[in-house]
């Protein structure tokens, strides 16, 4: 753990992190003993760490709970139209300090911490990630969280309060090992169970149609427990919440039917239906067609769509009712905004409301549902696309597949009436894909039931536009639209990063906290030399900060001095690790070459495989096998290390990125959609080496292509390879670094004992590389070149980092949600301070 700050440090009073007035720090010390006394009964003689934790987290929460309830009841009174961003997964990772930040609470905090004798990090290392996603998308919904109420807009997080998160990773003999992730072990002080909302979802049963109307019967009910936790915005006293359902049985659940008297059987099978919310699924753009996904999927959807149409009829406003009655005015309360195709149920389920229970009208309730419901596209991975079985469907959700078949119907007819004869126009259109096993696409479901679709990069966008949805363009082209990713600089620059904060803020102010395109005027001080000497500084600081967190966590003792080249995300193909490896080894290889001497680097290279991918899983093997080698020959000594970085996750990630050198963002270009860890290096002071894919592209025009090590195919040349053929042999036969690499791989040079061990990766780059891993290869050794020769200039280097980060601004997730309100939601963000709430 770093060193308590000395009392010079701490005089000091970091601005960024809120002034801590005497009557603060004495308030939450009190608060936090009668925390530790009544809460969690405790005295200072027997508390642990974890007590003091707890404690500490109540008193913050305390500060929560006034704004939370003027925040909920001002919406009730405004009625203002509501946002509703649906998405399986919000990777939100620690609250503590990020409710700190954010209530400006840190000073008093840490000086009050410090009177008790306390260190205030070494708390915060003790609170447990909420790991509710896999990755990018998963963490994107928690920045936008973020910025909605940072922004003011009445907005609310849905999802699934999953038991076990995203698995722990363990690396053992060089392989990754899952274990589950019991985050909810010691309790979580954030959350409040809401059991007064609970409402019912149903499941199998079958439809009549009747005169009357039609009506889902003989349904399995399975109870939605909401949980809500609160989302703060940046010192604006506004907090919004997210939703997390549970499921429970019901407590009939069982004992009605055919098991006369089998009490304690019944009983047990409650885990059968608790089972929906009981595990996130840890796949990474790939889709795995489990009946217990579409069950959780629906689940979702149902609970929150009985919440949402709640809230509409009972809102105050606008309506002489009590209760509002008409859905006309649905689309101007109400807008949904379904994160990828997980939450597509929503548009089927809306009509199903809408038509069998409310009684509107077919037509109509089609042009409310249209008119509520935005969806966002986040891959163009084939892999990924949801195709679920129609027996699937059939038997879990009977209801929805006729009314899916009603809505297909509607939309081939119109497509059949603008293309007369154009058969296959309607086979490739269809929602539902003919076949051996029928199947529901669900995008192209998504796509006829949104008023808008969105891409996360213009790149992405475009491949949107020309490949995936090219028919739905062409019907359609006013729906699709462009909202490039971003990230909170709360948590991804104040947060993570105090020191450069601070820096920053002693040129500029501190407005480009909640207005980050200020950063721009950073470009003023790009030759001033006090200004690069700190930033220089603040970097080495970060560096030697996280050698000690290695060295304390894992054991390894690596050169601060060295270049930090960090590659951490989801291990995928696609990602091209693989290419990083080659590097590493190229590398390796010319240590005994004294005309091609290298800067010292340490390759980091992070991230978790899916479970069942097995290539993943082979690729994190040869990363520790590499590791191995190099890593112990002495003659490297410490010029090169390679480091598998294990169990990386969101709080892992708020050490790594402040202390990047180098960020590696090297996708085939046309298959990263965006990226956002891309974002959040560029913003803390890392050069990007990196393709011409996702948000890179973006970020190069903001900065200038010549601050970013752009190399590598553009998508065009992707797509001209793909039509000639791409053939690996020819420059495994024509690039000799590039065979000896593959030579060592393939003959055990890493793996001696076990020298078949990647035989699989190798027959893979060789024969069925869909990602085309060495047509890059030449260009990404000589960019990494280029590299080396600026990182060996400092003065130069930092430079071109403050260009960088000075160039960052476009990539708030403020800018991207204000651009959602304003195009897709039809509302205008506001930057109003609540008045000082207090509980």
């Amino acid at each position: 753990m770093a060193a308590p700050l000395s009392d010079g440090e701490r005089r000091k009073q970091i601005s960024v992190r809120g002034i801590a007035g005497l009557g603060d720090v004495a308030e939450v010390r009190k608060s936090f003993n009668r925390h530790l006394h009544f809460t969690l009964v405790k005295d200072r003689n027997v508390a642990t760490p974890r007590d003091y934790f707890f404690a500490l987290a109540h008193t913050v929460r305390d500060h929560l709970v006034g704004r939370w309830i003027r925040t909920q009841q001002h919406y009730y009174e405004r009625d203002p139209k509501r946002i509703y961003y649906l998405s399986l997964e919000f990777y939100m990772g620690r609250t503590l300090q990020n409710t700190m930040v954010n209530l400006g609470l840190q000073n008093a905090c840490d000086e009050a911490i410090y009177q008790l004798g306390l260190d205030l990090e070494e708390l915060e290392e003790i609170e447990e990630d909420a790991g509710l996603g896999n990755g990018g998308l998963g963490r994107l919904a928690a920045c936008f969280l973020d910025s909605m109420a940072t922004l003011g807009l009445a907005a609310y997080g849905y999802g699934i309060r999953y038991e076990f998160g995203i698995f722990n990773q363990k690396i053992v003999d060089g392989w990754q090992v899952e274990e589950a992730d019991d985050w909810l072990r010691y309790g979580n002080p954030w959350e409040k169970a809401r059991p007064e909302y609970m409402l019912p979802v149903h499941f199998y049963g079958r439809v009549e149609h009747s005169p009357e109307g039609v009506k889902w019967v003989d349904t399995q009910v399975v109870l939605a427990m909401p949980y809500d936790t609160p989302v703060p915005g940046y010192k604006n006293n506004t907090v919004n919440t997210m939703r997390l359902w549970s499921a429970k049985a019901p407590n009939d659940f069982n004992l009605q039917e055919f098991n006369v008297g089998d009490y304690i059987e019944a009983v047990l099978d409650r885990n059968l239906a608790e089972n929906i919310s009981r595990v996130l699924y840890p796949n990474d753009n790939f889709f795995e067609g489990k009946e217990l996904r579409l069950k959780q999927e629906y689940f979702v959807v149902a609970a929150t769509l009985q919440d949402i149409i709640r809230r509409f009829k009972s809102s105050k406003f606008g309506c002489q009712d009590p209760v509002r009655t008409s859905f006309e005015t649905f689309p101007d309360k109400v807008a949904i905004q379904l994160n990828d195709t997980h939450p597509a149920l929503s548009i089927p389920e809306l009509m199903r409301i809408l038509v069998d229970v409310e009684k509107v009208d077919w037509d109509k309730a089609w042009e409310i549902t249209k008119q509520t419901c935005a969806y966002t596209n986040h891959t163009v991975l084939p892999e990924a696309l949801e195709r679920w079985p129609v027996s699937m469907f059939e038997k879990l959700l009977p209801r929805h597949l006729e009314i899916i078949y009603a809505l297909n119907q509607m939309h081939l007819d119109r497509v059949a009436a603008l293309y007369p004869g154009d058969i296959d126009r309607l086979r490739r259109m269809s929602v539902i894909e003919e076949g051996d096993c029928k199947r529901i696409n669900m995008a192209h479901l998504c796509v006829i039931g949104s008023h808008a679709v969105n891409g996360v990069a213009r790149i992405h966008s475009d491949i949107v536009k020309n490949t995936v949805f090219k028919d739905f363009y062409e019907l359609d082209p006013e729906k699709f639209q462009n909202k490039t990713n971003g990230i909170t600089p709360r948590r991804w620059l104040l947060l993570c990063n105090p020191g450069l904060a601070d820096v920053i803020a002693e040129k500029i102010g501190e407005d480009f906290v909640t207005d980050l395109s200020q950063l721009k005027k950073l470009l003023d001080f790009i030759d001033d030399e006090t200004f690069i000497r700190d930033v220089a500084k603040v970097k080495q600081e970060n560096k030697l900060k996280f050698s000690a967190y290695l060295e304390e966590h894992y054991k390894v003792k690596i050169n601060p001095s060295s270049m930090f080249d960090i590659q951490v995300k989801r291990i995928h193909e696609y990602k091209r690790q693989l290419l990083n490896c080659l590097h590493a080894i190229t590398l390796y290889n010319r240590k005994s070459d004294p005309s091609k001497s290298f800067v010292p680097r340490t390759i980091m290279i992070g991230g978790k495989a899916a479970p069942g991918y097995h290539m993943a899983k082979m690729i994190i093997k040869l990363i520790t096998s590499i590791g191995e080698v190099v890593n112990n020959d002495p003659y490297v000594g410490d010029k090169l290390k390679v480091i598998f970085l294990e169990n990386y996750r969101v709080s892992l990630a708020e050490k790594v990125i402040p202390a990047a050198d180098l960020s590696q963002q090297i996708s085939t270009a046309g298959t990263e959609a965006s990226g956002t860890g891309n974002m959040k290096f560029m913003l803390n002071g890392a050069l990007t080496i990196g393709t011409m894919d996702g948000a890179n592209v973006e970020m190069a025009e903001e900065a200038g292509e010549e601050n970013l090590f752009i190399f590598g195919m553009r998508v065009e040349e992707v797509e001209a390879l793909d039509r000639q053929g791409y053939n690996a042999r020819e420059y495994y036969d024509r690039i000799p670094e590039l065979r000896q690499a593959i030579d060592q791989i393939s003959s055990g040079f890493f793996s001696p004992r076990d020298p078949g061990c990647f035989r699989d990766v190798v027959n893979m780059l060789m024969h069925h590389d869909r990602f085309k891993v060495f047509a890059d290869y030449e260009a990404y050794i000589k960019c990494q070149g280029q590299v080396d020769q600026l990182f060996m200039d400092p003065r130069e280097w930092t430079k071109k980092v403050i260009r960088n980060i000075a160039c960052s601004g476009k990539f708030s997730s403020d800018r991207t949600i204000t651009e959602y309100a304003r195009e897709i939601w039809g509302v205008e963000p506001s930057g109003d301070v609540f008045p000082a709430w207090e509980a």
